[in-house]
This record gives C-alpha cells, sequence and structure tokens, in this order.
C-alpha cells in the first residue's frame, strides 16, 4: 500500500479489515457478499457498511442486488491506489523494465515513466529483489514483429469480457479476409503473440498471429464461452505452430531418443516421434530455406535427411565442404 492512501484511509478512521477488502476487490472481477463477508471474517451488513466507506474515498464499487448479488470494482475518473503484495509489486516492476526494453511496441517510454515512480515507492528489500532479477536477465536483440499495446489490450478486453471480435487477417499464404471470432485465450509463445479463439464462419477453433492482424479490432456481441479446445492451452498453439505448413518442409531421423530431443527443442519447432530406443524423426520447417542449415547446425545429434525441399541438400553439402575446408586448412 502507498503511504498516500495509507494517509488518506486513515483520516476515515478506516481499519485493516477495509485495506484487505480493498485488495479483494482489487485482485477479482466479482465478489459475492458472502463470499467477501466469510473472506474477512464479518457479516454482510458490515461489508455494506465497508463498501459505503470505500465510495466515499471514491473508490468506483458497484454493487448487484439480489440473493446472487454481489460487488465490483469500476473505473472511475482517476486511477485509485493500488494495494500490491510483495510478490505482486517484484512482478510489476519486472515486467515494466521488461516493456521498456520494447517488448511490446508504443509503450516503452510510459513504461519507463511507471517504473520511475514504481520504484521511487518500492521498499528497500524489494528494490534488491528487483534489481538482482534484472542483472540475471540477458536480452537479445529479437527479430519478432512488435505488437501495437492498443491491439493487445483491446484483444486481452474481449478474452475478458467475452465479446465477439472482428478484424482484418493476413494468413502465411498471403490471402486477405474478414474475421468474425469468440476470443478465448492470448498466448505469447517468448518470440509472437497469438489469440485463441473459434471462428464463426468456420466453426472451428483457429490461433491466430496477433501481427497478421490489420488495425483494431472490432469488439461485438457478448457471447457465452464454449468449452476451450484443450486443458492446456499452450502446448495446444505449440502444436498448432508445429503442424503449420511451412513453404520448406524437412523430415529427418536423429539419432537420439525422442523423449531427448523432445526436452531440447520447443514444441513450436516441429512434431517428434519415436522410432526405437535410440532413433526418433522430426518433421520440421521454415520460412526461408537458408535458415534450415543454421538451425540444424546448433546440434548435437547426427541425422540423416529423409524429406526435404529441392536445394536443400545441396546446401546442407556445400557448408559441409565449407566447414571441412575451414578445419582443415587450420
Amino acid at each position: 500500500m502507498s503511504a498516500f492512501s495509507g494517509r488518506v484511509l486513515g483520516m476515515y478512521g478506516t481499519s485493516e479489515r477495509l485495506l484487505r477488502l480493498l485488495s479483494l476487490l482489487q485482485a477479482r472481477r466479482d465478489w459475492p457478499g458472502r463470499d467477501l463477508a466469510e473472506r474477512l471474517e464479518v457479516d454482510v451488513r458490515t461489508i455494506r457498511r465497508d463498501v459505503e466507506r470505500l465510495r466515499a474515498l471514491g473508490y468506483p464499487v458497484h454493487a448487484t442486488p439480489g440473493v446472487a448479488g454481489g460487488y465490483r470494482l469500476g473505473s472511475g475518473a482517476a486511477l485509485p491506489p493500488l494495494l500490491l503484495d510483495d510478490d505482486e509489486a517484484v512482478a510489476v516492476a519486472v515486467g515494466l523494465r521488461t516493456a521498456a526494453n520494447g517488448t511490446v511496441s508504443g509503450i516503452e517510454e510510459t513504461s519507463v515513466r511507471a517504473l520511475a515512480k514504481l520504484e521511487q515507492v518500492l521498499p528497500t528489500r524489494l528494490r534488491g529483489r528487483v534489481r538482482a532479477m534484472d542483472a540475471a536477465l540477458v536480452r537479445m536483440p529479437g527479430g519478432a514483429p512488435a505488437i501495437d499495446a492498443e491491439l493487445l489490450t483491446v484483444v486481452a478486453a474481449a478474452c475478458r469480457d467475452h465479446e465477439r471480435l472482428r478484424f482484418t487477417y493476413g494468413t502465411r499464404d498471403g490471402v486477405v479476409g474478414e474475421r468474425d471470432v469468440e476470443p478465448l485465450s492470448l498466448v505469447h509463445t517468448g518470440w509472437r503473440w497469438y489469440l485463441v479463439a473459434y471462428d464463426r464462419d468456420r466453426a472451428d477453433w483457429r490461433t491466430f498471429r496477433l501481427d497478421r492482424i490489420d488495425g483494431l479490432p472490432v469488439p461485438g456481441f457478448r457471447f457465452t464461452p464454449r468449452e476451450p479446445p484443450a486443458a492446456d492451452l499452450a502446448a495446444y498453439v505449440s502444436e498448432r505452430i508445429s503442424a503449420a505448413p511451412y513453404p520448406h518442409q524437412v523430415t529427418l531421423r536423429v539419432s537420439t531418443s525422442a523423449a531427448e530431443l523432445a526436452a531440447r527443442i520447443p514444441p513450436s519447432a516441429g512434431a517428434v516421434e519415436p522410432v526405437d530406443a535410440a532413433t526418433c524423426r522430426l518433421r520440421t520447417g521454415a520460412n526461408d530455406l537458408t535458415a534450415i542449415p543454421c538451425y540444424l547446425a546448433q546440434w548435437d545429434y547426427d541425422f540423416v535427411v529423409e524429406e526435404a525441399p529441392p536445394g536443400l541438400v545441396e546446401r546442407l553439402a556445400r557448408i559441409a565442404g565449407r566447414f571441412t575446408r575451414a578445419v582443415a586448412e587450420s
């Protein structure tokens, strides 16, 4: 809690319970009154009185009447002080540092300003944790397309509020068309952002790369969420990415077990299947033919090319000869 919020609440004679109530309202979108009462070990009437105190302090707490009624902390004219525990404060600080380095386009300067404000009020013990984590991170320049912060916000809000989205989308093959979807969740692979959504026109689940969305999606009517296509959406996206038809596809027989190779490469790199206890098969691909030799050169395993696009075997042979000559002449 910031010193400001502590002084203001103290002026009104509020208790530690009121601070805990505010923290709960900030942590979840909707709270039944009975759940809040149980959490704070008070009766429902006390919750109603505490909500009125929060409203008097300027917090827009909305109430739904009835037996199944509850409370929701809405948006107001100004951002109220946030109550963060130690782990949350460290997570926010590290996230802002990462954003300041350009993870999402358009918010670098804003992230720096927000980070300066947060670090000014962080206790000394937490500053040390943030700096230790930041010092341990080594950031490599990335080639992944930057995502506009407003696009990310619009899609995330639609996922949260169960609102349909319409947007213009370009496929891998360059086909551009309108999509009408029911968004489920955003997934970040560490390289790109993906949206898992139910495509209403195709009557099936689809995975969309956010950098291929043209402009801002338009939110529409609310919908009842469907059963997700998988329990683990990260694994689902990885599988869809690896199964996507790359322009250049290659099949390799690798001299290691399927379990060992699967542990060394990300699921999005390709599909691994066992051949025997000491051999497996990898089906992978790339958008650029020149990228495949570079990728394979990082391995510590022998492999045999079973299927390859035209020109790949010859390219591998030229590179192998170049390295052999380099070693012989050294």
